[in-house]
């Protein structure tokens, strides 16, 4: 008999987003959240569970607690930042209910599961590798034991590991998330600034295929394989999002770089074309025109990019494999295109100095994206970025242990001997005003905003999000 089964993203700071995409985990510029996908997953693959994804929704300690009495085994996703938290609602779970078995899910116990299980004895197991088969098998009832894929603690509180757990290949036998969306979420809760509202997002595969050194799924979880799913099953879950939620302005597909598969990508996009759907994904900058005006002509609306720095030797330093030069074309592609871009950008990166923080900067008002997003490099445990910077220094002990206030807010845990914390954190504020207070971009947000009141609405309360985001990054 399956074990009644909570899938769980744990109430946090404020305004969290611990289900953060491939990047990072903290708390945004402007209050965003992206869908719980990775909990999802294996949630529409056990009868009679139920996904609780708190943050957005508000939901209290005290709240979670109430539903949680239902329930013989609690899935927990966790990330670096998050796990102090998260490891707390784990102790007051098992405080409450004893019985209750809970497991912790996420790229923090994937690369780190011994020392997150000796942690807290009130965590009897960690999931590694791609999760979904584990976690069935779990609720099942099958024997930790027998288990692919985890560490465990047994009866006598001893700890072990069991083999790895064999990448998913068909992904196609996977069921659709969105079906747990329309049981357990409400969509409206999920609100990225540069999205259509209400959006759904998705993965039509998994893993990337480039090597950025920083990246964080495809170097713990995902893997370096892009392994998708056939067009007709991609099409025939928007069919369904169609149906179940009319409301939705647009779908995103959060795959790492959907453009990877250009034919697939085409494919996709004349299916969605003939199907009436806006939509938006990731995208390496380095997609040709040919396939932009495909993309562009059946739908596409948004490319979310990550440009990173707009000099070239860190981009080779960061092993990104993409020209500067092939950047500036693309994006002058999509201007020419009228796809909009969401472009991001990460201060700190090796090789950074106070000359490539203003060449970065440079670099952004050249191209001119609609919007962009700054962070900060973070180098979390289990990427290349991560061992290169303990090696080097860069990555003090102490520095490892923060890399976000306790706001939520992330902070600069990097320094070089020429560039130290706090000049990495001030650029970040630095190249945000640069890019936006400047005359051409003032006139063309205000342009936007006379064209439209719902978008005058949003660019406001935007606004006063930022300043509060400021005032707590200054503490």
């Amino acid at each position: 008999m399956t074990m009644k089964t909570l899938f769980l993203q744990a109430p946090s700071f404020e305004g969290f987003d611990g289900g953060a995409g491939s990047r990072y985990q903290a708390k945004r510029e402007i209050r965003s959240f992206w869908f719980p996908t990775w909990l999802a997953q294996p949630a529409a693959m056990i009868p009679g569970s139920r996904l609780l994804d708190a943050p957005p929704a508000d939901v209290t300690v005290e709240e979670t607690l109430r539903v949680a009495k239902d329930y013989e085994l609690c899935i927990i996703h966790t990330s670096t930042p998050s796990f102090p938290s998260d490891l707390r609602m784990a102790e007051t779970l098992k405080a409450h209910y004893p019985q209750m078995q809970i497991g912790l899910v996420g790229a923090k116990v994937a690369v780190e599961p011994e020392t997150s299980l000796q942690a807290s004895p009130a965590i009897d197991f960690v999931a590694r590798e791609e999760f979904d088969y584990t976690l069935k098998e779990i609720a099942e009832g099958r024997p930790l034991a027998e288990v692919d894929g985890i560490h465990y603690r047994d009866a006598d509180g001893r700890i072990h590991g069991n083999p790895d757990r064999a990448m998913i290949e068909d992904m196609d036998a996977l069921p659709f998330v969105s079906e747990v969306y329309k049981r357990d979420l409400r969509i409206e809760d999920y609100f990225i600034g540069y999205l259509k509202h209400p959006y759904v997002s998705f993965y039509t595969g998994r893993g990337c295929r480039s090597q950025c050194t920083f990246c964080l799924w495809p170097q713990t979880v995902g893997g370096h394989r892009y392994r998708t799913r056939s067009a007709a099953n991609v099409l025939e879950e928007v069919r369904y999002i169609q149906k179940q939620f009319p409301q939705v302005q647009e779908i995103f597909f959060d795959d790492d770089t959907f453009t990877d598969d250009r034919p697939r990508a085409e494919e996709i996009a004349r299916g969605l074309g003939k199907l009436g759907v806006t939509w938006s994904c990731n995208a390496k900058a380095n997609v040709p025109y040919e396939t932009l005006k495909v993309l562009r002509d059946n739908g596409l609306r948004l490319l979310l990019v990550g440009y990173e720095s707009g000099d070239q030797q860190i981009l080779n330093n960061i092993k990104k494999g993409l020209k500067v030069e092939a950047a500036r074309k693309f994006t002058k592609d999509c201007h020419e295109l009228g796809i909009t871009i969401h472009g991001t950008f990460i201060l700190g990166l090796p090789g950074e100095t106070r000359e490539t923080i203003q060449k970065t900067i440079n670099f952004a008002k050249e191209i001119n994206p609609h919007t962009i997003q700054v962070s900060l490099a973070a180098p979390y445990p289990g990427t290349y970025l991560y061992n290169q910077a303990k090696r080097e220094g860069w990555l003090t002990d102490e520095d490892e242990a923060h890399l976000v206030n306790d706001r939520g807010v992330q902070i600069s845990p990097m320094s070089y001997p020429h560039l130290n914390h706090t000049e990495i954190f001030d650029s970040v504020e630095v190249m945000y005003k640069r890019f936006y207070f400047r005359a051409g971009k003032i006139a063309e947000i205000t342009g936007e905003m006379l064209r439209s009141s719902q978008m005058m609405k949003r660019r406001l309360r935007e606004g006063v999000e930022f300043v509060r985001f400021l005032r707590q990054r200054h503490g």
